[in-house]
């Protein structure tokens, strides 16, 4: 089926929630009402993680709540469900083992250096898993991170500057970055040899640099002749539409095919509040509205030049969705790919309505223990409850298709 804008209806409840029972739906329903109450969300981000810290025992209650709302499961055989529930509606999935980062042991670095190849591998042999997400953060140190970063990020020479910090390292942190370099290097040559493309995931703008030179790397290395490896841009900086069009001149310049994950991004309260402690600028847009002009310009420079490209429209945005989608329709320019992809357990309004009209979407689908991914839920209620309108829209779909239900 030949995708098409023409009356996409984002607010045709029953394509997107087809896939919830009468019971699913009301737990949406009932969670999203929850989340409306900013104190509950800041309370429950603070005493959750204590909670599972010190056993007590609260995992049965979260799992069956937050956690089965947005994760896909414990277990990457327990996603297969998810996955085929998706594939049924014409849905892709972008697999993410939710580990998070933290200064660990080198074994452990390695250990999950396996599990993402593990994840590459069951993504292969699924037909709607085109891609994985991996974080850096998970494979190394962010002290070491946080050493190779620049002080003004996008100042357009970060490449020889961090190169310059590289040479400058202790002989342990080079062995360590070297190692870092081997293990995501390991995870891209498994996602290539099996078909599947590996995204970058963005994190915070005091160790992304370095982040930015890594996916480079692997860009161009794997992408001569396609996609593999993606890197992830938060547009909710004002340094990032300057990165992706130098990315993309560099790309050119040494003749690879560039791809990138576009996100508004998730990290903003932290970063402004790590500014104001630190006596620095802010790296974040002033306002949502010149967040949502840099990330709209971000999609029309895409399809404006004439070299190959791939874009995930990563988006809850509904104004950025028809942007796309109608370049989309039009095809002005055959270099780009496009793919739309929404977090699992939220905005099924743009994922089910787009698959139905044949565009290539996803739902971004993390899994991993309770205890583990306790940091990306914290971040989805926060995102929920500080994001202006986003809950109320959710709630307002949920009340909608509920009501339909009982006519």
């Amino acid at each position: 089926m030949k995708a098409s804008p023409d009356k996409l209806n984002f607010n045709d409840t029953e394509k997107a929630f087809a896939y919830k029972n009468d019971i699913q739906l009301k737990r949406a329903h009932w969670l999203f009402q929850l989340m409306q109450f900013g104190w509950i969300v800041k309370l429950g981000s603070l005493v959750t993680p204590l909670l599972i810290k010190f056993k007590f025992p609260v995992k049965g209650l979260i799992k069956k709540t937050i956690f089965s709302q947005f994760v896909g499961g414990e277990k990457l055989s327990e996603t297969t469900p998810v996955v085929k529930m998706l594939q049924d509606h014409d849905v892709d999935v972008i697999l993410d083992y939710g580990v998070e980062g933290g200064e660990y042991e080198d074994s452990k670095y390695d250990r999950e250096t396996e599990e993402f190849i593990k994840v590459i591998t069951f993504a292969g042999k699924q037909p709607n898993a085109p891609f994985i997400s991996i974080k850096v953060t998970g494979l190394v140190s962010s002290i070491l991170l946080n050493k190779l970063n620049i002080s003004n990020p996008g100042n357009g020479n970060y490449p020889e500057s961090i190169w310059q910090k590289i040479d400058a390292l202790e002989s342990s942190e080079k062995t360590n970055w070297d190692k870092l370099i081997s293990r995501v290097d390991l995870i891209c040559k498994a996602a290539e040899i099996n078909g599947i493309g590996v995204m970058i995931d963005a994190e915070e703008s005091w160790i992304q640099d370095p982040i930015d030179l890594i996916a480079d790397l692997m860009m161009e290395k794997y992408n001569k002749s396609k996609f593999t490896v993606f890197n992830t841009i938060q547009l909710y900086r004002s340094d990032r539409l300057s990165f992706l069009k130098s990315s993309i001149a560099e790309a050119q310049q040494l003749n690879y095919k560039p791809a990138y994950k576009l996100v508004r991004g998730a990290y903003m309260e932290k970063e402004r509040k790590r500014a104001i402690a630190l006596n620095y600028p802010s790296p974040i847009q002033i306002n949502k509205s010149q967040t949502d002009e840099a990330y709209n310009e971000a999609i029309n420079y895409c399809y404006s030049i004439e070299s190959p490209v791939c874009i995930v429209i990563a988006s809850h945005n509904e104004e950025s969705t028809i942007i796309a989608a109608n370049y989309g329709e039009v095809d002005s320019n055959k270099n780009v790919e496009i793919h739309f992809s929404q977090l699992y357990g939220m905005s099924d309004n743009l994922t089910f309505n787009l698959a139905a009209k044949g565009f290539k979407v996803s739902k971004y689908l993390p899994f991993g223990p309770v205890e583990e991914v306790i940091p990306y839920l914290m971040r989805r209620a926060q995102e929920n409850s500080s994001i202006s309108g986003q809950t109320t829209r959710e709630l307002y779909l949920l009340k909608k298709e509920l009501s339909r239900r009982a006519n």
